[in-house]
């Protein structure tokens, strides 16, 4: 019996505390240990804060991962490696040690109150979008690619950490 093919599912990281680029890494380790193979990923990118509380800039990147895992199986591996590096929720769009979002999952819609997918701001933030291009410029989220879906927003302030 063979066993079946597995999902391919896009994340975003992102981390404004402490070693922001380690954390990072540390996370991308913990869902590779936890499920969620990594087969492609992103450099690191220099962001500017979003949201409307002031804090510190953002270390962003993405991840293209290979599961066996359901979708809300793979929100409980994130939720989790979250929890595990420290992440503490107090302020919606606040400061945070790691930041762990599930962009797509295959070609899966969901839409429940704990996860709806793609992610409903994918499309509008450059942060996600610049690193996701790197390594995935041709995948389509609601009929059209990431590569035209930035081009759509033009410029802004992304730059890649060497």
């Amino acid at each position: 019996m063979t066993e079946p093919k597995p999902i391919r599912a896009a994340l975003s990281l992102g981390s404004n505390l402490g070693d922001k680029r380690g954390t990072i890494a540390r996370a991308i380790a913990a869902l590779d240990a936890g499920g969620a193979k990594t087969v492609a990923r992103s450099a690191d990118y220099r962001t500017e804060p979003w949201g409307p509380v002031a804090q510190d800039w953002f270390v962003n990147a993405c991840v293209l991962v290979e599961t066996a895992l359901s979708a809300p199986d793979l929100l409980a591996l994130c939720l989790k490696v979250e929890r595990d590096l420290g992440r503490i929720r107090e302020v919606k769009w606040g400061p945070r040690i790691i930041d762990i979002d599930i962009l797509t999952y295959d070609d899966v819609a969901i839409d429940t109150p704990e996860l709806v997918l793609p992610h409903p701001f994918v499309l509008e933030r450059r942060f996600v979008l610049v690193p996701l291009a790197e390594i995935a410029p041709d995948l389509a989220i609601r009929g059209t690619t990431v590569a035209e879906a930035l081009k759509l927003l033009g410029p802004g302030d992304v730059t890649r950490i060497d």
